[in-house]
């Protein structure tokens, strides 16, 4: 059993590696982490994690770049069901387009356009923040009480029936989303203690939703 993590050059690599490798050794089947530039094997894993640290531009280039990854992902997503997790840019990469790249297409694997922040609040959020868990997901079980999250960003994905949960900056934020086997966390979990090591925990134990069509 393998978690994939997509190495396009951005994103808490190492962090998120460590969090991800610190879940895998508590399974009764320990997982291995692969951070991988090769499609075949983010096709081939049995989850798929994209970080993301920067701009929306510099990193959606970044990905495209690499040769086949793009068609992995989505075939692995769409076509495999493999749980799928998007992190702070890897999260806003997953929508059509985002107001801060103006033209420059998303991924389009969930609907919308990526929204600054409000105004009149500092950007980036550069905080812990307190999520609210506003409609089930698997992520968040176990999960109780004022739930901390530490958050970098200037843009969040649009308000939807997809979210999951929201945070309060200048308004309410989004904070996460689910659409069938794609989550995405606006918050970085590899850095947010106790809560965010039991997001990561919960997302290795996710089983494929479908079986691969021969």
């Amino acid at each position: 059993m393998t978690v994939a993590i997509i190495d396009y050059g951005s994103g808490n690599l190492h962090s998120a590696a460590k969090a991800f490798e610190r879940a895998a050794r508590t399974m009764e089947q320990p997982e291995q982490i692969l951070v991988t530039r090769d499609p075949d094997r983010v096709w081939r894993a049995d989850r798929v994690v994209l970080p993301g640290v920067g701009a929306f531009r510099a990193c959606r280039d970044a990905l495209v770049a690499i040769p086949g990854m793009v068609e992995a992902m989505g075939e692995a997503v769409n076509q495999r069901g493999t749980p799928f997790l998007g992190v702070c840019v890897g999260m806003q990469l997953l929508y059509e387009a985002s107001e801060e790249t103006p033209g420059r297409a998303g991924l389009g694997i969930l609907p919308g356009t990526v929204q600054r922040i409000p105004d009149g609040v500092k950007h980036p959020q550069m905080q812990w923040n307190v999520v609210d868990v506003v409609r089930p997901s698997p992520l968040f079980d176990g999960l109780d009480g004022e739930i901390w999250m530490y958050f970098v960003h200037s843009y969040a994905a649009p308000m939807s029936d997809l979210v999951t949960a929201t945070c309060d900056y200048g308004g309410p934020v989004v904070a996460s989303v689910q659409r069938d086997n794609v989550h995405a966390a606006q918050f970085h979990p590899e850095k947010s203690s106790t809560a965010g090591l039991r997001f990561v925990d919960n997302f290795v134990s996710l089983v494929r939703s479908t079986e691969v069509v021969a």
